[in-house]
C-alpha cells in the first residue's frame, strides 16, 4: 500500500504542475465601484454588522466598537448575532432577496460563493489599493499569507473578504503517556499509523487516534498528496481519482484495525471526550478548542500534561499542508455609496488593528490574522508561558503561528459546501462499511468505488 502510494503521489504532484494555470484578473471588477466617490464625514450613515460572537466576545469587541464610532462621529454600528455560521449565511440569504442584507458580515469561502449570486458581494481590490482608504503595504504585509489569500478563492481573481480570526487542525496528544512508554510524536502519516499501533499493542482497549473531521481529513489529505479535490471554473467535482481513493482506503484499513475513529463514527459531540477520558491518546482537532482537549483538574491538578504539535503531513519538506478556518469578513452593496465605504473602513479597522486582533485572540483562543500581535507586550508574555495546562489556548496558538506558512484554503463556488460535505460522507461511508465487506467477502475495491461515485452523483445532483 505505501509502495502504491507513494507512485501516485508522484503522478499526482506532475499532473498537479501541469494544470496549474494563472487566473489573471479581468479588466473591470464585478459589482459596485467605489470610482471617485469619496466618504461624507459630515452626514450620519448606519451600518449593519452580522457576527456568531457570544456574550465573552462581544464585550471584547464592545471597547473597540466604541473607538471606532470615536474615530468617525458619523458611523453608528448596529452589531447584530443572528446565531451561529449556518443562521448568519440563512439570514443574510433571504435578506438579499428583499435587499435587507447587511453591510459587513462574518462568513466562509461557501456563503461567499452563494452570496455572490446576487451580484452584492462588493470586490475589496478597489479599497485595498485606494490612495486615500487603502491599506498601507505595512498593513497589507502584516497578514499571515496564507489567511490572508482566502479571499482570493473565487475564481476570478478578484478579493472577496478579509480574514479577521482563524483557526485551524493540530495534533493533541497525551504528553504523559507518550514520555512514560518512550513514545515519538509522529510527524508523518507513515509515523501516525507506527505510533498508533504502538498505543494499540499497549493499551488494546483504547482507539488511538480520534480526528473530529471527516472532510477535513479529505481535503488536508489532498493538498498535502497534491491531487485534486475541486477547481472553481470548468468541471468542479474533481475528487474521484486514484491517490485520493488510495488514501480513503488506507485510513479505512486503520478504522477497521481499531487504530482511528471520528467524531461521527464515534457519535460523540467531539473526539475530545475520548482524549479527556484516556480512551484515546491522540486528538486532531480545531486549534481553537484547545481548552476542550484539557481534562479536568482534580484536587487543583490536571490528570494528565497535553501536548500539541502540527498534524501529520506526508511530505512536510517539500509540502507541507494544513487547513485555515475561521471567520473572515465580507461587504454587501445595498445600494447606498456611503454605506458601502463606511462598512469598508469598519473592515479595515477590525482587521489591521493590531490591540484588536490581540485582545480577540486572547478571549477567543482563534489566531489572529496579523504577524505584528506576537509583538504586543501581554500577548508575547502569554505566548512565553504557553503550556499544556492552564496555558494551552496559547500553547495551541503558538503552534499554529509556527506553521503559518503551511495555511491551504479550497477553491470557492455555489456548490462547494457540498463538495465539502459529500467528501465527509464518503469518508465515514468507507469506513464505517469496511467491516461489512471484509467479513462478506468482498471486494474493499468495490465499496471505495461506490462511496466516490456516490459522492460524485451527490455533488452534481445538487448543482
Amino acid at each position: 500500500m505505501k509502495k502504491v502510494l507513494s507512485l501516485v503521489l508522484a503522478l499526482a504532484m506532475v499532473a498537479s504542475m501541469l494544470m496549474l494555470v494563472a487566473c489573471p484578473k479581468p479588466p473591470i471588477a464585478p459589482g459596485w465601484q467605489i470610482g471617485e466617490t469619496t466618504f461624507d464625514t459630515e452626514t450620519p450613515v448606519t451600518i449593519k454588522f452580522y457576527s456568531t460572537m457570544g456574550k465573552n466576545l462581544i464585550e471584547t469587541i464592545d471597547p473597540f466598537l466604541a473607538q471606532f464610532m470615536e474615530m468617525y462621529p458619523n458611523i453608528t454600528v448596529e452589531h447584530t448575532q443572528p446565531g451561529g455560521y449556518d443562521e448568519v449565511r440563512d439570514t443574510i440569504k433571504t435578506e438579499l432577496q428583499v435587499n435587507e442584507q447587511p453591510n459587513i458580515a462574518y462568513c466562509y469561502p461557501d456563503h461567499v460563493a452563494m452570496y455572490n449570486r446576487s451580484g452584492r458581494v462588493i470586490t475589496l481590490d478597489q479599497f485595498i489599493d485606494h490612495e486615500i482608504y487603502g491599506l498601507t503595504a505595512e498593513q497589507k504585509a502584516d497578514f499571515i499569507e496564507g489567511f490572508y489569500n482566502e479571499g482570493k478563492q473565487f475564481g476570478d481573481g478578484w478579493m472577496y473578504t478579509l480574514p479577521f480570526s482563524k483557526s485551524t487542525e493540530v495534533l493533541y496528544y497525551n504528553k504523559t503517556f507518550f514520555d512514560k512508554n518512550g513514545l515519538s510524536v509522529p510527524t508523518t502519516w507513515e509515523e501516525m499509523e507506527a505510533v498508533c499501533r504502538q498505543i494499540k499493542a499497549l493499551v488494546p482497549d483504547s482507539t488511538p487516534l480520534g480526528y473530529d473531521s471527516e472532510a477535513n481529513w479529505f481535503i488536508t489529505m489532498c493538498e498535502q498528496y497534491g491531487s485534486n479535490y475541486t477547481s472553481a471554473s470548468g468541471d468542479h467535482y474533481l475528487f474521484d481519482n486514484e491517490t485520493n481513493r488510495s488514501f480513503v482506503k488506507m485510513f479505512s484499513e486503520w478504522h477497521y484495525d481499531g487504530l482511528v475513529t471520528t467524531k461521527e463514527l464515534n457519535g460523540t459531540n467531539y473526539t475530545s471526550g475520548l482524549f479527556v477520558e484516556q480512551k484515546s491518546f491522540m486528538s486532531i482537532g480545531s486549534s481553537a478548542g484547545a481548552t476542550h482537549q484539557r481534562p479536568a483538574a482534580v484536587d487543583g491538578a490536571y490528570p494528565f500534561e497535553v501536548g500539541i504539535a502540527p498534524i501529520p503531513q506526508v511530505d512536510a519538506a517539500n509540502n507541507p499542508k494544513v487547513i485555515s478556518q475561521g471567520p473572515s469578513l465580507c461587504l454587501l452593496d445595498g445600494g447606498d455609496s456611503q454605506e458601502n465605504i463606511a462598512a469598508w473602513l469598519l473592515m479595515k479597522f477590525l482587521t489591521t488593528n493590531v490591540q484588536l486582533q490581540a485582545a480577540f485572540a486572547d478571549a477567543s483562543g482563534y489566531v489572529p490574522v496579523l504577524k505584528s500581535v506576537t509583538e504586543v507586550p501581554k500577548f508575547a508574555e502569554k505566548l512565553e508561558k504557553a503550556d499544556g495546562g492552564n496555558n494551552i489556548a496559547y500553547l495551541s496558538m503558538k503552534v499554529c503561528l509556527e506553521q503559518a506558512d503551511y495555511y491551504y484554503t479550497s477553491p470557492a463556488f455555489n456548490g462547494s459546501s457540498t463538495a465539502r460535505d459529500q467528501v465527509g460522507y464518503l469518508m465515514q461511508a468507507a469506513m464505517s462499511g469496511y467491516k461489512s465487506y471484509v467479513e462478506s467477502g468482498k471486494s474493499i475495491d468495490e465499496l471505495i468505488d461506490k462511496v466516490f461515485k456516490d459522492a460524485i452523483n451527490e455533488c452534481e445532483n445538487q448543482l
